[in-house]
């Protein structure tokens, strides 16, 4: 949910342990790359309305599976690059590994999903996909719009390549296969209307049964 912002005279690097310090009491989140402090945005009612749809229908299917989902209050560390974040869902199956430098922050989720925002979508795709991709546990990163019902699912192959998949209608179903589990798109863009725009996908809803 953040963008690594450009900036012209960038701040003194500070260390991981004064950013933790300073995480503890903020108000806000924030990321941490390599000395920086980038703010994180908040989202708009939809993109928090469908990060806890994720989270909820997450809970609800990986229930005794031995795999367990996390909120964007879960802090996420990259130990090969550095980088401190807040992922909008993440899964992570079996013991949950914890930072050495931080016991608040988990090192191996094999599932990352991330609601795209205007302001951060080409972060998503680019850089930060980047640095996730570094993480040996994760075998599958999910990217979410929030303006439109679209989701594109990104899965490891045994040989290190990853392959995209779109989904793009309401009736479609984005399943994970390193988790074992399926999410119908109507069910994660519960509740969220899309306007006139969406009046398609809206159209390919079941008809209600008639008694």
């Amino acid at each position: 949910m953040s963008a690594l912002p450009q900036s012209a005279a960038a701040p003194p690097p500070i260390t991981l342990q004064e950013y933790l310090t300073r995480e503890e009491e903020a108000v806000y989140k924030s990321e941490f790359y390599r000395g920086e402090v980038f703010a994180m945005t908040g989202g708009s009612p939809e993109h928090n309305d469908i990060g806890v749809n994720i989270v909820s229908l997450l809970k609800d299917r990986l229930r005794g599976s031995g795999c367990r989902p996390s909120s964007s209050d879960q802090r996420i560390r990259i130990p090969a690059n550095g980088l401190s974040t807040y992922p909008d869902a993440s899964i992570v199956c079996g013991d949950r590994q914890y930072d050495e430098l931080d016991p608040h922050e988990i090192n191996n989720p094999i599932v990352i999903v991330e609601v795209l925002s205007p302001s951060t979508e080409s972060y998503d795709r680019g850089k930060k996909f980047e640095l996730y991709r570094q993480l040996e546990s994760l075998r599958e990163y999910v990217l979410v719009s929030a303006e439109r019902p679209s989701i594109e699912r990104f899965a490891k192959w045994d040989d290190g390549t990853w392959l995209m998949s779109p989904l793009n209608s309401l009736g479609d179903e984005l399943t994970l296969d390193s988790v074992d589990v399926s999410m119908l798109l109507r069910e994660i863009y519960e509740d969220i209307d899309f306007g006139p725009d969406d009046a398609i996908s809206r159209a390919e809803q079941p008809e209600p049964l008639q008694e």
